[in-house]
C-alpha cells in the first residue's frame, strides 16, 4: 500500500484531503509547513507527496527543490497545488521537478484523487469499464 504525504497549511483542508485519500486505501502522513514536511519526508518515505505552494516558513516550491536535491527524496513523486494560476507559476513547478501541477480554483477532491492515481500509476480499470 502507497503511502501520501499532505502539506498544507490549512488544517482542515489537511484533514478532508487525508480523509479522502486514506478511503482510497493509502496510508496518509501530514505536515503543516514546507519544513516539517522535509522532516517527515526523510523520516517516512511517502511514494507521494500532495503539496500546496503558499505555507509559512518553506514555501511548497523551495521545499520540492531541496527534496529533489537531497538523494533520499530525490525520486518522491510531487504533485503540486496552489492559487496561483499563471503560467510562471506553473513553468517553476515544472522546472523543479514537480510531477503534477494543479491549481485549486480548477480542480476539485476527485480530480486529486485521480491525479495520485495516474501519478502512482496504480489505477485499477475494472472489466466493466
Amino acid at each position: 500500500m502507497s503511502k501520501i504525504m499532505v502539506v498544507e497549511d490549512d488544517a482542515s483542508l489537511r484533514e478532508i484531503y487525508s480523509i479522502r485519500i486514506t478511503a482510497e486505501g493509502y496510508n496518509v502522513v501530514s505536515a503543516g509547513d514546507g519544513e516539517e514536511a522535509l522532516a517527515v519526508a526523510v523520516r517516512e518515505k511517502p511514494d507521494l507527496i500532495l503539496s500546496d505552494v503558499m505555507m509559512p516558513k518553506i514555501s511548497g516550491f523551495d521545499m520540492l527543490d531541496i527534496l529533489r536535491a537531497t538523494p533520499e527524496t530525490a525520486n518522491i513523486k510531487v504533485i503540486m497545488m496552489t492559487a496561483l494560476s499563471s503560467d510562471d507559476q506553473r513553468e517553476r513547478g515544472e522546472r523543479l521537478g514537480a510531477d503534477r501541477y494543479l491549481v485549486k480554483s480548477q480542480v476539485g477532491i476527485e480530480d486529486v484523487i485521480n491525479a495520485i492515481h495516474e501519478v502512482l500509476g496504480d489505477r485499477v480499470v475494472s472489466p466493466a469499464q
